[in-house]
């Protein structure tokens, strides 16, 4: 408080709160030279869980394997989820019966969930895995037409909405060629 009150005396605009968190590394006898990394986001973490591993830079390459030496339960969920991709990179869903014993004993409760809802529609998951045939295109539509109403927010009616999703799909089919 007293260094804040100093800091407001020399023209410092910043708040109390600011001053505090900048000293508190101090408090822990932490030395502020001392380069500190932040942690990853969960959202950087998911990113980097599910890039395949030759997509990582040397940094992010680095810093996934201290996150997962830190983290069994992360380590854990990569190597299943490094697993399920090579299934998918293979096309062949030969051990995904296997994979979804141990997604389901994993200990988990998010995994678990997950297993028991691929168990449920196991054929449709193995068919999904072994044959090039999917249906990309539609979720693009389906994704566009989402997009339109969103921007346009129910002030138009639905010859509208027709029009520019098919403006949308004319300029799709040109850009992808």
């Amino acid at each position: 408080m007293v260094l804040h009150q100093e800091l407001v005396g020399k023209g410092f605009l910043g708040h109390y709160q600011r001053v505090k968190m900048a000293l508190a590394p101090l408090r822990r006898g932490l030395l502020l030279d001392e380069p500190r990394e932040r942690p990853p986001s969960p959202r950087e973490a998911a990113r980097w869980i599910i890039t395949r591993p030759d997509r990582h830079g040397l940094q992010t390459a680095e810093r996934l394997r201290r996150l997962l030496e830190h983290c069994p339960e992360l380590r854990l969920t990569h190597n299943l989820v490094r697993e399920f991709a090579t299934m998918l990179d293979t096309r062949d869903a030969a051990p995904l019966p296997d994979w979804l014993v141990r997604l389901a004993n994993s200990g988990l409760a998010p995994l678990a969930s997950i297993a028991t809802a691929l168990r449920e529609d196991h054929h449709a998951v193995a068919q999904g895995i072994a044959t090039p045939h999917n249906s990309e295109v539609n979720e693009g539509r389906i994704t566009d037409v989402k997009l339109q109403k969103r921007i346009m927010g129910g002030r138009a009616g639905v010859p509208l909405l027709r029009q520019r999703v098919l403006l949308i799909a004319r300029l799709r089919r040109q850009y992808t060629i």
